[in-house]
């Protein structure tokens, strides 16, 4: 990490807050060997009561990337589960990443259900996004993905939600990188100011949905199995290839070819953030890679060079925007979330209540 995270601190030992807060609030809870694989069977065997008589005793979100593809496995092979796998496809999805699913869904025997999202809406509010400027240009797809997900674990009364998330390769992520894509009232405002129609289709969910409604009335349980495992997402995509006829894609979340260019050109050449930083970090905190190794990687570029121009070329197309609309919007100011309305307040206070 350095300073392209405007709100990073360094200790007199030239420690940064980064490596503090996982030293402080990630390593004492992180269980490993026995201990971890005693909790992975608790939380396996309650799964398994309360999905007693049920035709699914859990539901998880199937990407085709390697966290929400090897999680499948570990639910299914190492948890004896029953899991409802939910695809969201908001039109982007690479060749690849089908393939994966369907390599997954077969290989595992799952029963899958895609939600395929109301394209026109989605293009809208993908273009609203691009007109906004702000950092996180993944919040259209990151927002419907869990207000889905949540969705169809109500309609199957399905209690457990089991999410790829991990300390492994994302237990650092700077808070001035983004911002939290479940804000209703944001997505609602960017909408309002540059959608061009109604979102009538589109789920959305507001604060309450995710902090009162889903957990506390709906008794929904989000756990991360894959922080109970030893984790390595390399010896994982080995594994899933052997096994499963998994291919990788590339880079993180590239299974989303709008990710792809969000992450590997839009953050570095317009906000000066290369998220490859804070996924390289986590990496080395987890022990799973070295410091130099891991500057030999930055070294790289952000984007192939060769496959830049396509793929600007094939997303400026498909939102429907000119040839100088799209360079407007690439030279543009960049804007944050707090140059719009949203919940940011509240959401903090909240999630301070809660912690």
């Amino acid at each position: 990490m350095d300073t392209s995270d405007p709100d990073i601190s360094f200790d007199e030992n030239g420690v940064c807050n980064h490596c503090r807060s996982f030293d402080r609030d990630v390593a004492p809870n992180w269980l490993h060997g026995e201990a971890a694989a005693a909790r992975l069977d608790e939380m396996a065997a309650e799964i398994r009561r309360a999905g007693d008589g049920k035709e699914y005793d859990c539901i998880l979100g199937l990407s085709g990337g390697v966290d929400s593809s090897y999680l499948a496995w570990v639910a299914v092979k190492r948890m004896g589960l029953r899991p409802l796998a939910v695809h969201v496809d908001a039109g982007w999805n690479s060749d690849q990443a089908v393939r994966n699913i369907e390599s997954i869904v077969k290989g595992l025997n799952l029963d899958l259900f895609t939600n395929v999202i109301d394209w026109e809406e989605m293009q809208d509010l993908q273009r609203a996004y691009l007109l906004s400027g702000v950092e996180n240009q993944d919040t259209p797809q990151d927002h419907v993905f869990f207000a889905s997900l949540y969705r169809f674990a109500v309609k199957h009364g399905i209690k457990w939600v089991l999410s790829g998330y991990n300390y492994s390769s994302e237990s650092v992520l700077p808070r001035a990188w983004g911002y939290n894509p479940r804000d209703s009232r944001q997505l609602k405002a960017i909408h309002a100011r540059f959608g061009r129609r109604k979102l009538k289709s589109y789920p959305i969910a507001t604060l309450l949905h995710h902090y009162i409604y889903w957990p506390k009335i709906r008794g929904l349980k989000v756990v991360h199995p894959l922080n109970l495992i030893d984790y390595d997402k390399e010896q994982a995509k080995a594994f899933l290839a052997s096994e499963l006829g998994w291919r990788d894609y590339g880079g993180k979340h590239h299974e989303s070819r709008f990710t792809k260019f969000f992450q590997g050109y839009w953050l570095p050449r317009k906000f000066g953030f290369d998220k490859r930083r804070a996924h390289l970090s986590s990496l080395i905190l987890a022990g799973q890679i070295s410091r130099s190794d891991a500057l030999k990687e930055l070294e790289k570029s952000a984007y192939n060079p060769g496959e830049l121009s396509g793929d600007q070329d094939f997303l400026r197309k498909k939102l429907g925007f000119s040839e100088e609309e799209f360079s407007a919007i690439l030279v543009a100011p960049p804007k944050t979330y707090r140059d719009y309305p949203s919940w940011a307040g509240l959401r903090d206070l909240l999630h301070k209540i809660r912690r």
